[in-house]
């Protein structure tokens, strides 16, 4: 009988993957499930990136649907009880899979997904490189589901008599695709990849002269919160640690670049110690210095 039970258990256990997804209550109405500064691994089945949802009175608008079809399923039961709403919207503010693979969950619902036109163009792939990296019974039903609902510019909604700005950044900046929400009443602005936390950021699919454009922008606006898509720092002080790294970054790069000096050596030459225990910095940062010596070896042309 024991063993009988065991088996049972394990069963279950190979149909699903808990995520054991907490919200976080950001501020009134707003909350964010914040993902691990993580590589994505059968561990943690692609939890290293955040999902965030607000509550607009009659539904709630969620800003990026997280990595798979269980996990959003699991955050949408997280949501119903806190309140029994709908879903009105999903935004997906960028092209990477971390951020937009539970959508497969949510058109299943019949939610509208809405994202940037760069999603027009992204080919449906025979296996995502989430799906080549998490288990299969956390991948399990999660299909590749794009937006429906394309911004160009901007796009404002209207949500129970509550203005939401989807607004794109129109650069290249942390990808080409960039997009922001800006929700005036909640004094919030969620920003996707644009600003990292707890971990280095990528220049890998992106420019690093437009990403720091994008970001003093951001930090010109009148909002109390910045949500990124990595880590927990919510206040608006969330954008320096993108943003001076990125600076940083820049100036000393471009500094070895005027002096002649060689992609190799630069390599080599720009360790930024500070950030050397910062999750990330050994499997990221020479590569973030190699790509941004190309840029900017390309802009000097």
């Amino acid at each position: 009988m024991k063993s009988f039970v065991l088996s049972i258990v394990l069963v279950n256990s190979l149909l699903s993957f808990d995520y054991k997804l907490k919200p976080q209550e950001v501020s009134e109405d707003v909350y964010c499930f914040f993902g691990l500064p993580q590589v994505m691994d059968k561990h943690n089945n692609g939890n290293m990136s955040n999902s965030c949802f607000v509550n607009m009175g009659t539904s709630y608008l969620v800003c990026d649907s997280g990595p798979t079809y269980q996990y959003a399923k699991q955050a949408y039961s997280q949501m119903k009880k806190i309140q029994n709403l709908p879903i009105s919207y999903v935004v997906n503010t960028h092209v990477h899979d971390d951020h937009w693979l539970g959508n497969s969950y949510y058109k299943e619902q019949g939610v509208t997904i809405i994202g940037s036109t760069a999603f027009k163009e992204l080919p449906k792939l025979e296996k995502t490189r989430m799906q080549l990296r998490i288990s299969s019974e956390a991948f399990k039903g999660t299909t590749q589901e794009f937006p429906t609902v394309f911004v160009e510019k901007e796009k404002v909604l209207k949500i129970n008599g509550k203005k939401v700005y989807i607004k794109s950044v129109n650069h290249k900046a942390h990808t080409n695709s960039d997009l922001f929400v800006y929700i005036p009443n909640k004094k919030v602005v969620f920003v996707g990849d644009l600003v990292f936390n707890e971990r280095l950021p990528s220049l890998r699919d992106g420019d690093i002269s437009g990403w720091i454009d994008a970001l003093q922008k951001i930090k010109e606006m009148k909002v109390k919160y910045v949500i990124g898509g990595h880590g927990d720092i919510v206040e608006t002080t969330a954008v320096d640690f993108t943003y001076n790294y990125l600076v940083k970054l820049k100036t000393q790069v471009k500094k070895l670049l005027d002096e002649g000096v060689e992609i190799a050596d630069v390599v080599d030459a720009v360790k930024m110690d500070e950030y050397k225990d910062i999750p990330f910095y050994d499997s990221i940062h020479r590569q973030n210095v190699e790509t941004v010596y190309r840029m900017l070896e390309w802009e000097d042309e």
